[in-house]
């Protein structure tokens, strides 16, 4: 048995004997051992084949069950315990940090949360724009109105929905006029995990007409071998052209995937890219 095919078992063994343990909170050392591996070596191994860290694969797979036993309508006590949780308090710091909110708030879907939404035209297509009192929180091209709102509204199902368009709305999208001379800053409300958060920044980063590839853009979060992961906190952005996803391709050229399909890619990369000239 070669070397890759040795690792690949191992890991596959630590993926299930977490996925089968964790209401015991199994701890690094208790992993490592399983699979007979040091620690730190167990550490490295598993982050490089999985793109995250144990710690985090356990955390990832206690809150998702956690968010079970919550739309069951279990206590935030019952539901912490059941997952092997110390109590309600640990579970909140979990959803806090993983999911971007309180576990109160993911069980009552938003219930205080007040949305506003509008639809406007941009170059690319017309474009869903909804906002909170904190900021924009949700950007997407939209080819088909009644659909793009129901998956809006899928994001906090109890949330209050009001069509209708703010300021905030308004300046996120000077973004899409001639140089966007006139766009003030931009404030985001966004829900998403730690890892997703830090790709988001990071997308925020990439000037306009720039592109960079996936492997790049691991590296500028300190994650080089966890490309793959990247890729797909890339496509989870929930404010489009915003948060310029489009500005990352494949390493060979080639466009790679984006939500709001490969033409309207291609259209946004070649605007900014006459903006730039233009410019210059």
């Amino acid at each position: 048995m070669n070397t890759a095919t040795r690792d690949y078992d191992r890991i596959a063994e630590a993926i299930d004997f977490i996925q089968t343990r964790f209401q015991s909170q199994p701890s690094l050392d208790d992993v490592a051992a399983h699979v007979h591996l040091s620690p730190y070596h167990f550490q490295r191994l598993f982050s490089d084949w999985v793109g995250t860290s144990p710690k985090k694969f356990l955390q990832y797979i206690s809150i998702n069950y956690a968010k079970n036993l919550l739309k069951d309508n279990a206590s935030l006590q019952d539901a912490a315990l059941d997952t092997g949780l110390s109590g309600a308090s640990r579970l909140h710091d979990l959803f806090v940090q993983i999911e971007g909110m309180t576990p109160g708030e993911f069980k009552n879907g938003g219930e205080q949360l007040h949305i506003r939404h509008s639809i406007a035209q941009t170059p690319f297509g017309d474009v869903l724009v909804a906002s909170t009192d904190k900021g924009i929180c949700h950007m997407a091209f939209c080819d088909d109105t009644a659909e793009a709102i129901d998956k809006l509204m899928g994001h906090f199902p109890n949330a209050h929905y009001q069509q209708s368009s703010d300021e905030m709305q308004r300046n996120a999208l000077l973004i899409f006029k001639q140089n966007g001379h006139e766009l003030k800053q931009v404030k985001l409300h966004l829900k998403g995990t730690e890892f997703q958060l830090k790709v988001w920044e990071a997308l925020l980063k990439i000037p306009a007409g720039q592109l960079i590839s996936y492997g790049q853009l691991a590296q500028r979060i300190d994650k080089p071998k966890a490309a793959r992961a990247v890729g797909t906190a890339n496509g989870d952005n929930p404010v489009a052209f915003l948060i310029p996803c489009h500005r990352v391709i494949q390493s060979s050229g080639a466009l790679g995937g984006y939500h709001w399909g490969l033409s309207r890619k291609a259209a946004m990369i070649g605007w900014e890219a006459a903006q730039q000239a233009a410019k210059d």
